[in-house]
């Protein structure tokens, strides 16, 4: 067994005891790999970069599962293959639809909102903040960042002093998170 896949053998226990420094190796290592993987099935560089950063989500939440018996980089690329093949399913049906209902594309509604609608904002951005509260602090701050101060991926960047793709990969992380959060609070 070569040097390197020693090195990501205890990367990968690191990154399933939450480790975060072992979750950035491991996307610098491979993110070219699943990338270029992406962009030669889609030729098109924003979907492959979406479906990378996807990938990288997924296969950080599930980490557990990875069995080492595998190579790291063949699961990532089989995660990646999986989620391009939803994604090309999600663009079938969405083009059945658009066809349906070509009617329904002509209609133009008005979308200012209503004082109640307004109110109901204030409310929901005030949970909203809340709920972000839950998250660690290194989520907290992406979330912060990019959402209440408006910043771009490259601006987030050189204020982490992380690379864009470790950016765009704990942000998807940070908005899965908050998401469940969310979910599992009590309803009114």
């Amino acid at each position: 067994m070569s040097n390197k896949n020693i090195d990501i053998a205890e990367l990968v226990e690191k990154a399933k005891k939450k480790d975060q420094k072992s979750f950035n190796t491991l996307l610098n290592t491979y993110w070219s790999d699943v990338y270029r993987f992406q962009f030669l099935k889609t030729k098109n560089e924003d979907e492959a970069e979406d479906i990378t950063i996807k990938t990288f989500s997924k296969a950080f939440d599930k980490i557990n599962l990875y069995n080492d018996r595998y190579n790291f980089k063949t699961w990532l690329i089989s995660i990646s293959k999986n989620i391009f093949l939803d994604h090309i399913r999600k663009q079938r049906t969405e083009t059945i639809s658009i066809h349906k209902s070509s009617s329904e594309a002509y209609k133009i509604s008005d979308e200012t909102p209503s004082a109640e609608d307004q109110l109901i904002t204030e409310q929901n951005l005030l949970q909203l903040r809340n709920y972000i509260k839950q998250l660690k602090p290194h989520y907290k701050e992406i979330i912060n960042l990019r959402y209440f101060r408006d910043m771009s991926y490259k601006e987030m960047a050189d204020v982490l002093d992380e690379p864009m793709s470790t950016i765009k990969v704990k942000l998807l992380r940070a908005k899965n998170l908050l998401a469940e959060i969310i979910k599992k609070a009590p309803k009114d």
